[in-house]
């Protein structure tokens, strides 16, 4: 008979986290001005997010959390950051600053709330015809 080998232990296999997403809306711009109350939207988007269908099922799969002027989003399932731009321009439509805010993506796993650039030169130039 051939000889048994001794089953080792697998040394490539450790125990895995389940992977998470993580996302961060930067309101610094707006909030500095005093237009934007970031506690009122750490609340909006507690109440918003769906998970499995329904709004206000949050659990421990995602949480909601602020620092400053910055709100972190993290999630256990899987979790679509243009959904969270979504919900900020929803936001804005609501308190009627959709007009002066514009979300911007800064990286990857990062939004942005940015005044949108108006030009004085185009205007004027527009007046004088």
């Amino acid at each position: 008979m051939a000889p048994m080998k001794q089953k080792r232990p697998a040394a490539g296999k450790r125990s895995r986290k389940a992977p998470s997403w993580k996302f961060t809306l930067d309101l610094t711009h707006p909030v500095e001005d005093g237009i934007l109350d970031s506690a009122n939207f750490e609340t909006f988007l507690k109440e918003r997010i769906k998970v499995n269908g329904k709004t206000g099922n949050l659990g421990n799969v995602v949480q909601v959390g602020r620092m400053k002027n910055k709100i972190n989003v993290t999630s256990e399932k899987q979790f679509s950051k243009r959904y969270l731009k979504y919900l900020t321009k929803k936001y804005l439509k609501k308190n009627n600053l959709r007009d002066w805010l514009r979300v911007v993506a800064s990286d990857k796993e990062t939004y942005e709330l940015r005044y949108f650039q108006i030009s004085q030169d185009d205007e004027e130039s527009e007046a004088d015809e």
